[in-house]
């Protein structure tokens, strides 16, 4: 596939199949998160490869943090947590707004970066801004520093389902001036 096509065919992934992915996959994906654009090279992206001892902790959290479960919400949360591999993405802290707004956008920029990569490689990939991202034991377990905040889980493997994605036409959202 061209990069138009990558781009096109990139969808959020809910469900994935039970394969492990090749490290190389993972550096690759890395790689290109890292190539992002960034301004004045402040290369505020930190990542977390996460691997599967750490995410049956993040499920152990995940569970506290819902209160009663039911089985079905245990087995879709361990769907969710424990299949697919996980990377997590922080960005520095920086007293200044505008350069935290700025960074933040460059390590937005590293994570679609990323899943492109994965979809180039055949897999589909969901980020993640969701209450596990925020909450403080999962920062804890991480081993995430003060100086640094989780901007997102970036969920990925092999592709369950892909979802289709109706867009809506893009001329309802451009205006073009003279």
């Amino acid at each position: 596939m061209n990069t138009l096509e990558i781009i096109r065919a990139r969808r959020t992934v809910h469900k994935y199949l039970d394969l492990p992915v090749a490290p190389e996959i993972i550096t690759r994906a890395l790689e290109a998160a890292h190539s992002a654009p960034c301004h004045k090279r402040t290369w505020p992206w930190r990542f977390y490869v996460v691997g599967a001892q750490t995410r049956q902790a993040l499920y152990e959290i995940a569970l506290a943090m819902g209160g009663e479960v039911t089985p079905a919400a245990k087995a879709s949360l361990s769907r969710k947590l424990l299949r697919p591999a996980l990377i997590v993405a922080t960005q520095t802290r920086s007293a200044d707004p505008q350069r935290a707004h700025e960074d933040y956008a460059a390590v937005a920029c590293a994570l679609q970066n990323a899943m492109l990569s994965l979809r180039a490689d055949g897999l589909g990939s969901k980020w993640s801004t969701g209450g596990l991202s925020r909450a403080p034991e999962a920062a804890r377990l991480l081993g995430v520093p003060a100086e640094e905040e989780i901007v997102g889980f970036l969920w990925f493997g092999y592709p369950e389902v892909t979802p289709p994605c109706a867009r809506p036409p893009l001329e309802g959202y451009v205006r073009r001036l003279p």
